[in-house]
């Protein structure tokens, strides 16, 4: 596919610092030899767009017959987004959907007016040495879309659309952008890709989108002529016409962003919602494990255990 980003790449020294509207530094956590960092939410910033949660797990190295095992637990009003570097997932939900997932492919699951899932390291990369890098992400839903029944597609790395030009590999995962568009069912104006830039090329960010941001996965970045290291997302001023520049050492990039929603959202655990009455009622049925009876059931081959309500 040919590069047709709608704006003329400019130089990033002429753009100014106050473009950043915000620079998140990812709090992060140990958990048992695996890391996770976490740039959404942040203290000063809840939201890019819809995006409402962005982990980078890993990078982790996995020793013969060890795995990352994250048993059943629900969701509510909110599509997840599972997109791997490196190693692979097996993913279970209630929808019926039992897929692994592997690197440049994408999970997209619709949790709606609930669903529950599972994501744990295959039987078949267990059988030796395996390593695990990633980053999950939640969407919130809009308003009048939040109670959509749940909903799973799995999109294959070759479905996705690549854009090449110039020293940018850029593989577009979810929505819109640069006159791409992937295959994933939306709910509300978005764009997230995964980028790659040769040593100091440089990425114009589409400007056709309410929020933009991007995290810097590996590589360095400069804007305005201030350097950017790994491991840090800054969220732009709506409006400005903005290009970053690789590093000399080259970049990989995150960027995300779309239109923010139309009235705010509570965050509590694993859920999601406009309003403390869909958030109670989703942790009274957590709670009382009725599965299969109103919102909430366990994966189909995956019953055995799952992750109680927080205390």
């Amino acid at each position: 596919m040919s590069w047709n980003p709608a704006i003329e790449p400019g130089c990033p020294d002429t753009v100014d610092l106050e473009a950043i509207e915000t620079l998140i530094v990812p709090r992060s956590r140990d958990l048992g030899g695996f890391e996770v960092r976490r740039a959404l939410p942040a203290p000063n910033r809840q939201m890019v767009g819809p995006f409402i949660f962005f982990d980078q797990a890993g990078p982790a190295e996995l020793l013969t017959g060890q795995g990352i095992d994250v048993r059943p637990h629900p969701h509510i009003g909110i599509g997840t987004v599972t997109y791997l570097y490196r190693g692979d997932f097996h993913h279970r939900d209630s929808t019926g959907a039992d897929q692994i997932i592997r690197p440049g492919a994408l999970n997209w699951m619709v949790a709606g007016r609930g669903v529950t899932h599972s994501e744990r390291t295959s039987a078949a990369a267990r059988a030796g040495p395996n390593g695990l890098f990633g980053i999950q992400t939640w969407l919130a839903l809009p308003d009048g879309h939040e109670d959509v029944p749940p909903s799973f597609e799995h999109h294959g790395k070759e479905t996705l659309p690549v854009i090449e030009d110039g020293g940018i590999s850029l593989r577009l995962i979810l929505g819109a952008a640069y006159g791409a568009v992937a295959p994933a069912t939306m709910f509300s104006e978005t764009f997230y890709a995964d980028v790659r830039l040769d040593p100091e090329s440089r990425l114009p960010m589409p400007d056709e989108h309410e929020d933009r941001g991007i995290y810097i996965v590996e590589g360095s970045i400069s804007v305005a002529g201030q350097g950017y290291e790994a491991g840090r997302m800054m969220v732009f001023r709506p409006g400005d016409r903005i290009t970053v520049a690789a590093g000399s050492g080259g970049a990989r990039l995150m960027i995300l962003g779309g239109a923010t929603l139309s009235s705010p959202r509570y965050i509590w655990w694993n859920f999601v919602a406009s309003s403390q009455e869909r958030m109670e009622a989703a942790k009274a049925e957590w709670r009382a494990a009725n599965w299969g009876v109103g919102r909430f059931d366990l994966p189909v081959d995956d019953r055995d255990e799952y992750i109680p309500l927080p205390a």
